[in-house]
């Protein structure tokens, strides 16, 4: 039975948009310089770390008898002990994130699909097993991770805002939601709470288009949420601007105040600003959880 041709088509235009969304993740992961993702702690793994001196209940297939005929004390060979971690991701996949003011910015969907992405192929590069929340992916290792890690952050939904799911999270384990948090707040605490409440630390990036920070708007405007369901129109924009204002910076510091209880990072991020340096940033905080 043949397949509907608008549903090919849409496959099609699906799977189109895989590799150049792969290749720019890849080709800014590749920008930033990977340190050492490791904990160099003595244990089971490959790498060598040390050799120290043979101790009262030492096994003797421990001793390394190579270096030990060395000197006249017995060593031990120890190995570095690497524990892969799981970060899982959670990226807005709703109506608002697909807003840009101007024709050369990015849509907050694509700067956050990017970031995310990238992390993952840091990450998976480290050794660590990534994924996505809710039953969308589990996390595991590997370039067919990031393949379906790809796919999966091409989804888009039709509601307005999104709103998080930390289903699927591994008790202390750690996680990077990114979204323009322009939904319910309500949502966010109760997800962070509830992570808080397993040992889950994470870090939560707020995507702002500029125009966002900005309120540009002046005279006649007609304000149309971008799934359409709610439009305002104002014949002087300008006096909504510090009332717009005073609520945006409410929000951050609801988002600021949530991270702080729980243990989570906050940081701001628009998308006129450098994808590279939000990466680094992004890579150095989870390193850091990652060690702690």
């Amino acid at each position: 039975m043949s397949q509907p041709l608008p549903l090919r088509a849409r496959a099609e235009a699906e799977a189109a948009r895989l590799p150049p969304l792969l290749a720019r993740a890849e080709h800014l992961a590749g920008a930033v310089l990977l340190g050492e993702h490791g904990r160099r702690r003595s244990g089971l793994g490959d790498d060598f770390w040390q050799y120290r001196p043979v101790q009262p209940g030492d096994s003797r297939r421990l001793i390394d008898h190579r270096r030990s005929a060395k000197s006249d004390t017995q060593f031990v060979k120890q190995r570095e002990w690497q524990i892969a971690q799981s970060v899982m991701l959670w990226v807005d996949n709703a109506a608002s994130m697909r807003f840009a003011s101007e024709e050369n910015l990015p849509q907050k969907a694509d700067r956050a699909r990017l970031l995310a992405l990238a992390v993952a192929i840091l990450l998976n590069r480290a050794g660590e097993r990534v994924g996505l929340t809710g039953a969308a992916l589990p996390p595991r290792r590997g370039e067919a991770q990031l393949s379906r890690l790809t796919a999966a952050l091409l989804d888009e939904q039709a509601e307005d805002y999104g709103s998080p799911d930390l289903r699927g999270m591994p008790a202390h384990g750690r996680a990077l939601m990114l979204s323009d948090f322009m939904g319910d707040v309500s949502a966010v605490k109760a997800a962070l709470t509830a992570a808080a409440d397993r040992g889950v630390q994470g870090i939560l990036m707020q995507v702002l288009d500029p125009a966002e920070e900005a309120f540009p708007y002046r005279g006649r405007t007609i304000f149309q949420s971008v799934g359409g369901t709610l439009t305002h129109e104002t014949l002087k924009a300008s006096d909504l601007r510090e009332r717009y204002l005073e609520r945006l910076a409410t929000r951050k510091a609801e988002l600021q105040d949530l991270c702080a209880v729980t243990g989570w990072r906050y940081q701001l991020h628009h998308t006129s600003d450098s994808a590279q340096s939000a990466l680094l940033w992004l890579y150095r905080a989870l390193d850091g959880s990652l060690g702690a």
